[in-house]
C-alpha cells in the first residue's frame, strides 16, 4: 500500500481515481427526500438519503429525516451519517438518536463559516446547561465539557421526559477540520479518532454512531471510511487486503457522493496507511500521534464566540416547530431558477466553496462548510455505564448491488 500511494501522490493521479469513484458509484432512488413536506427537512436539495438506507423516524407522523443508515458487515460497525441539524429538525435530531439507541456523536464541523449558520446549536451551551424540545419529549443536559486545542468532548444527558428515562450520550466535535478541506495531519485525525474509538461507543454494544458535519458526506464520509478500514486490517492482519476504493464504493451505496475532493481521498489514505502501524502492533505511534496534534495546547484565538441563546434551535418557547416560516438553507446554487432552490434560501456568501455533488445523474453545486469553535470551562469526563442493548440489525436489502 505504501509504494501504490508513492505512485498516486508522483504521478499526480488522485483527481484520476476521485473521479474513476464518481462514475463507479451506484445512484439509488431518493424520493422520499423529494417529497413537498421534507423540503424544509433538507439543508441542502442536491444531498438526500437514499429511500432503501435512510433512517426513519418512529414516533412522528411524518418519518422523515435527512440521515443515512450505513451497515459494513465484515467490519461489524455502523453509522448514521446525516446533515447538521436544522433549527426545525434538532428534536428530530435527538429523537433519532434515543431510537437508534447511539451512544456517541461525531460532529466534524463548526457551527459558523463565513458568517453563514452551517449547523444549528442543538446541544446546550455551559451557560445554558440543558435544553428542552417539547414538540419530541426530549431533554439535553450538559453534564461535562472537556476542551483540547482541537477538539472538544462532551458528555450529554438524554431524557426521555415521557418516560423518564435517561442516558448519557458522548458528543465527539472536531473543531478545527477546514471547510472541503482535511485536517492539518493524519496524527491528529487519528489521535480523535481513537479517542471515539476508546469510549466503545463505535462498537456493537450500542446502536449506530451519529457521525456529521454540514451534508453528511465529505468529513462525514472520511471519518467512517478510515475507521472502517482500520477495522478491516485489524481483523483481516493482513494490510494489502483491505481495498480503500472498494470500500468507499460500498458505502456509497448506502448515502450519496460520500468524500467530496481529491484531497478529502488522498487523506482518507494517508490516515489508513499511517493508522495500519498500530493496528500491525507498533504501540509507540499512538504517543506520537498525541504529541503531534498537541492537543493539550489552549484552542486557536481565531474561533468564533459561541452562539447567543437565540442562535440555537428554539426547541424550549416553540416547541421546535416553524415559526415564521420554514429554515434558512445555506446554499443557493448558480444559475438555479429560486423555485427550485429551497425554500427561504439566502444568497450564497461571496468567494464560498463549491463541489459538484456527484452522485446524482444531474450534476449540481453545493458547498459543505466549517463550524464554530466554543469556549467553556473544562471538566473531566465522567464514566458512563456501557450496558446498553445491542444494536439494531442491520438493513435487509441493499440497491445498487
Amino acid at each position: 500500500m505504501d509504494q501504490e500511494f508513492e505512485d498516486m501522490d508522483s504521478d499526480g493521479k488522485w483527481q484520476n481515481l476521485y473521479i474513476e469513484i464518481r462514475n463507479q458509484s451506484h445512484e439509488c432512488p431518493y424520493k422520499i427526500a423529494k417529497y413537498p413536506e421534507n423540503r424544509n427537512r433538507n439543508r441542502y436539495r442536491d444531498v438526500s438519503p437514499f429511500d432503501h438506507s435512510r433512517v426513519k423516524l418512529g414516533s412522528t407522523e411524518n418519518d422523515y429525516i435527512n440521515a443515512s443508515l450505513v451497515v459494513m458487515e465484515e467490519a461489524q460497525r455502523s453509522y448514521i451519517l446525516t446533515q447538521g441539524p436544522l433549527k426545525n429538525t434538532c428534536s428530530h435530531f435527538w429523537m433519532m438518536i434515543w431510537e437508534q439507541r447511539t451512544k456517541a456523536v461525531i460532529m466534524l464541523n463548526r457551527v459558523m463559516e463565513k458568517g453563514s449558520e452551517k449547523c444549528a446549536q442543538y446541544w446546550p451551551t455551559a451557560m445554558e446547561q440543558d435544553m428542552a424540545f417539547r414538540d419530541t419529549g426530549f431533554l439535553v443536559t450538559l453534564l461535562s465539557e472537556d476542551i483540547k486545542s482541537y477538539y472538544t468532548t462532551r458528555v450529554l444527558e438524554l431524557q426521555n421526559v415521557h418516560t423518564g428515562e435517561k442516558r448519557e450520550i458522548y458528543h465527539f466535535h472536531y473543531t478545527t477540520w477546514p471547510d472541503f478541506g482535511v485536517p492539518d495531519s493524519p496524527a491528529s485525525f487519528l489521535n480523535f479518532l481513537f479517542k471515539v474509538r476508546e469510549s466503545t461507543s463505535l462498537g456493537e454494544d450500542h446502536g449506530p454512531a451519529v457521525v456529521h458535519c454540514s451534508a453528511g458526506i465529505g468529513r462525514s464520509g472520511t471519518f467512517s471510511l478510515v475507521d472502517t478500514c482500520l477495522v478491516l486490517m485489524d481483523k483481516r492482519k493482513d494490510p494489502s487486503s483491505v481495498d480503500i476504493k472498494s470500500i468507499l464504493l460500498d458505502m456509497r451505496k448506502y448515502r450519496m457522493g460520500l468524500i467530496q475532493t481529491p484531497d478529502q481521498l488522498r487523506f482518507s489514505y494517508m490516515s489508513v496507511l499511517e493508522g495500519a502501524k498500530y493496528i500491525m502492533g507498533d504501540s509507540s505511534v499512538q504517543k506520537r500521534w498525541r504529541e503531534l496534534s498537541k492537543e493539550d495546547q489552549a484552542p486557536t484565538p481565531d474561533s468564533p464566540p459561541p452562539l447567543q441563546p437565540q442562535d440555537h434551535c428554539r426547541s424550549v418557547r416553540l416547541n421546535g416547530s416553524l415559526r415564521g416560516g420554514p429554515p434558512q438553507s445555506e446554499e443557493v446554487e448558480d444559475g438555479r431558477p429560486e423555485s427550485d432552490q429551497t425554500p427561504s434560501s439566502p444568497a450564497q456568501a461571496p468567494g464560498s466553496t463549491e463541489v459538484d455533488v456527484d452522485s446524482s445523474s444531474t450534476p449540481k453545486r453545493r458547498r459543505e462548510d466549517s463550524l464554530s469553535g466554543r469556549t467553556a470551562q473544562q471538566q473531566s469526563i465522567p464514566r458512563t455505564n456501557d450496558s446498553e442493548e445491542k444494536k439494531r440489525k442491520s438493513l435487509g436489502c441493499i440497491c445498487c448491488t
